[in-house]
């Protein structure tokens, strides 16, 4: 095609057509301010665009196909090739880890729904003992909207002080001293371990885990997604009681993995109980 033919301006129900696009969607983009009209006719009102245009609105075809939002399509228009290419892959990313998260919520309902049969199957819980610790500690009351900033933020602050002490003695934890739903805001206290021969130099908050005995099981980066996460809360608690065992303290998320590098499918948190001694 020569540049004239480009340029050529064609009516909005030729434009549709070579675009494989309705007039209605195009009416649309133009109110969202993603392919307004090169034209509208001062009289008739109807709108006109020019055939160069037409990889942009195929471009939108496409982007819409992934079930993009037009608001996110709006911003990779905006973006020179390569980041474009970069904001589409992070798009398909983040629909990824919903999807993997929605399926393990979907397995957990599947069971909830038929009774809890099949709930072993889906979460194998240990056991382990755990030694005392001297942690660091910051707690907040949290809706779980705000875990997932919170968590991390305070986890960095408490890492940044155990340098200070010799560095992080064990895994991170996070214990909840309450229920976080949309109806309950915890309170949520994060832990990080340090060695507990320098207790007599920390001056910041912090306590003495005791030891103790815990059930628990280990989890992907798609499962603590809240709200399926509450499924293997739910696994380590109903064991517990089929062994006629107690819950000793609060329960925990233990963060052995590290976050960001994680795949949707990669192991990184233990759902952990304490429990008390056999009846």
């Amino acid at each position: 095609m020569n540049v004239v033919e480009d340029d050529e301006l064609l009516a909005i129900g030729a434009f549709a057509r070579r675009a494989r696009l309705s007039q209605k969607a195009l009416r649309l983009y133009d109110r969202q301010g993603l392919l307004p009209p090169d034209r509208v006719d001062p009289v008739t009102g109807y709108r006109y665009y020019r055939a160069s245009r037409l990889a942009e609105a195929r471009l939108i075809v496409r982007l819409r196909g992934l079930d993009m939002p037009l608001a996110t399509v709006a911003e990779v228009l905006a973006l020179p090739g390569e980041q474009a290419a970069e904001a589409v892959a992070g798009y398909w990313e983040s629909v990824e880890r919903r999807l993997a998260a929605q399926r393990e919520l979907a397995a957990y309902l599947r069971i909830q729904l038929s009774g809890d049969e099949g709930m072993m199957d889906m979460y194998e819980i240990q056991q382990r003992e755990v030694r005392e610790q001297l942690v660091l500690i910051e707690q907040r009351n949290a809706r779980p909207e705000d875990l997932p900033t919170w968590i991390p933020a305070a986890t960095d602050r408490l890492v940044a002080l155990a340098a200070q002490h010799g560095g992080v003695f064990d895994h991170p934890f996070v214990v909840y001293h309450g229920e976080v739903t949309e109806d309950s805001d915890g309170p949520v206290e994060v832990c990080v371990p340090i060695d507990p021969a320098r207790a007599a130099e920390v001056t910041a908050a912090h306590r003495i885990e005791p030891a103790h005995r815990e059930a628990y099981t280990r989890i992907t980066k798609a499962q603590v997604q809240y709200p399926q996460i509450l499924a293997a809360y739910d696994a380590v608690h109903h064991w517990i009681g089929k062994q006629g065992l107690d819950v000793g303290a609060d329960p925990r998320e233990v963060y052995f993995a590290d976050w960001g590098p994680a795949g949707p499918a990669d192991e990184v948190c233990d759902i952990a109980f304490p429990i008390g001694v056999q009846p």
